[in-house]
């Protein structure tokens, strides 16, 4: 891993903010530039230009997740993937969500005001599930802290109730073993812990729940052969999740293909050994120094009143963010005890 990262990344810091926005590989650069360049030659100027990199993508990411490429639409962020969820919705329909959750998967429930959208702690979540919960969404990692849900019990209590689940993986797909498939819906940004450009984004969807989505923003894209879908009403959409496909930013693609090649490559099991192992470094070193971590057992490490902080990590070059007033630390594949142990100097100084 240390060879790749070499090869691969190249922070001219002590970089540990992936939760933030991730770094991009050299081969996702490189890649970008090469198709900047070709359209600015005029080599490059429609849109055939880059559906297979879009579908290679698809495919390496649901492969990342444990779903086949046909559970799988691509866009360009969270919050447009759950607002085609929440205009799915009938009215009236309860959502359950945990409290402080991330705002662009909570507010396009909330701006549906004929919906019910209902606030829980997170370690409540699963019992707070109620037969009329509709809809349960929550984020497999907080944002705001690294708390990690309790995944199975909120999936069981949501088929004890007829719930439907949706989980947002941003800040777990990339490093946390995961099968999307056990849940009706996830909804990812590419450009944290999966490493790809900012205007990516996954949607993935269980066959069972694609029959009740509604393709609200399916442009000519979205038909089943785009190149007889491009005037007048689609004829028809796509079979597949691809239908629920937002038109797509081909430069920001051709930077995901090679990012999801590269986490495919490393393996998400290794990305999970290796992040967990540095955070855990890191939260026994907070320990000593006696600033307690929230409790996690995620790569994302964040402590409590501790954000004031932020700007002597800053001047010594370590790159971290502050978060709900939490000093909020992330691991990834690029990082090293080494920066474990260089972020602690500074906070213990």
């Amino acid at each position: 891993m240390d060879t790749l990262c070499g090869d691969e990344f190249a922070p001219e810091l002590t970089y540990l903010n992936t939760s933030k926005t991730g770094l991009l590989p050299r081969r996702a650069v490189a890649a970008i530039q090469a198709l900047a360049e070709e359209k600015a030659a005029g080599r490059a100027t429609g849109g055939d230009t880059g559906f297979e990199v879009v579908d290679a993508a698809r495919a390496s990411f649901g492969r990342l997740v444990g779903v086949s490429e046909g559970r799988v639409a691509v866009g360009s962020s969270v919050a447009v993937h759950t607002a085609v969820i929440a205009a799915s919705l009938p009215p009236g329909a309860e959502v359950l969500v945990p409290e402080g959750e991330f705002s662009s998967l909570v507010n396009p429930f909330v701006v549906r005001d004929e919906l019910r959208t209902r606030y829980v702690p997170l370690e409540k979540l699963a019992q707070s599930i109620r037969p009329d919960t509709a809809l349960v969404a929550f984020s497999a990692v907080q944002s705001a802290d690294g708390r990690s849900a309790d995944l199975a019990a909120v999936r069981e209590a949501a088929a004890a109730h007829g719930a439907r689940t949706l989980v947002d993986t941003t800040q777990s797909a990339g490093w946390l073993p995961l099968n999307a498939g056990t849940f009706d819906y996830t909804v990812t940004a590419g450009y944290k812990f999966l490493l790809c450009p900012h205007g990516t984004a996954f949607l993935t969807v269980t066959e069972e729940a694609q029959r009740e989505l509604r393709p609200i923003h399916a442009g000519w894209v979205a038909g089943e052969d785009p190149w007889v879908s491009t005037y007048g009403p689609i004829g028809e959409l796509a079979h597949s999740a691809r239908r629920f496909d937002e038109p797509m930013a081909f430069l920001a693609y051709h930077g995901a293909e090679q990012s999801l090649a590269l986490l495919e490559k490393v393996g998400i099991e290794a990305l999970h050994t290796h992040g967990t192992a540095l955070a855990d470094r890191f939260r026994a070193g907070l320990g000593r120094l006696g600033l307690p971590p929230v409790d996690s057992d995620s790569v994302v490490v964040a402590v409590p009143g501790l954000g004031h902080r932020e700007p002597d990590l800053r001047a010594a070059g370590v790159d971290v963010s502050v978060r709900a007033g939490n000093l909020r630390v992330s691991f990834h594949l690029y990082n090293s005890a080494a920066d474990v142990d260089r972020a602690l100097d500074v906070l213990a100084g």
